[in-house]
């Protein structure tokens, strides 16, 4: 089915977040939780750099002053605690350790860094020229969070009338029933969600199967 197909040279491979800061904390949980996703977004990059295709990676960037941040009125964080002036600070900050993409993932020279302040990779950053520069019409996205930069990124993508394709389980949240209820009931509305075997899949169509 054309639907279940990817052509490489329309097609950009975009990571998000997938920084030391997140990916690496000396918390296990979260090390854990990113260990499965970090395996099939180095899948995804083996293959996306084989057909050739845009890799893009959009990068929390806040100046170490944070006068790039607003903090709007809000009942919690974005983990649902109450708000406390560290909470309020991001985790990551521009030219840090924490601030680089992990070295699985280590972009090339040809890559497109996209410095982001907010949580959608598409907010007053050169994304979407970099996109339509390149005749894409097609995005798949992965790295985390779920319900929180890959939500905001997704709901941005479809208003400017890109295809989506959301790696499930190259995603992920803290709250895994936030990452079922967007990958179950809200990013099919607006995306194909798939797994990394599925879009490896997609952009090998001759391999599959008959």
């Amino acid at each position: 089915m054309a639907t279940e197909t990817l052509i490489p040279g329309k097609t950009s491979l975009l990571f998000f977040d997938m920084l030391n800061g997140h990916v690496k904390k000396d918390e296990a949980p979260t090390r854990e939780r990113y260990r499965p996703v970090v395996a099939n977004a180095v899948r995804l990059l083996e293959r996306a750099r084989a057909k050739g295709m845009m890799i893009a990676y959009a990068n929390a960037s806040h100046r170490a002053d944070d006068r790039t941040s607003v903090y709007t009125l809000r009942d919690t964080d974005n983990r649902l605690r109450p708000l406390t002036p560290e909470a309020n600070r991001p985790v990551v900050m521009a030219e840090t350790w924490e601030a680089q993409v992990i070295d699985e993932l280590v972009p090339r020279e040809s890559d497109y860094i996209i410095p982001k302040y907010r949580w959608s990779a598409f907010h007053q950053t050169y994304l979407d020229l970099a996109l339509r520069a390149r005749g894409i019409d097609t995005v798949v996205i992965a790295g985390g969070s779920t319900d929180v930069g890959i939500a905001s990124t997704a709901f941005a993508a479809r208003d400017l009338d890109y295809h989506l394709v959301v790696v499930r389980d190259a995603c992920t949240s803290p709250e895994i029933d936030n990452h079922e209820q967007f990958m179950h009931r809200v990013f099919p509305r607006m995306a194909r969600v798939r797994t990394t075997v599925q879009v490896l899949s997609m952009l090998d169509p001759a391999a599959r199967p008959v």
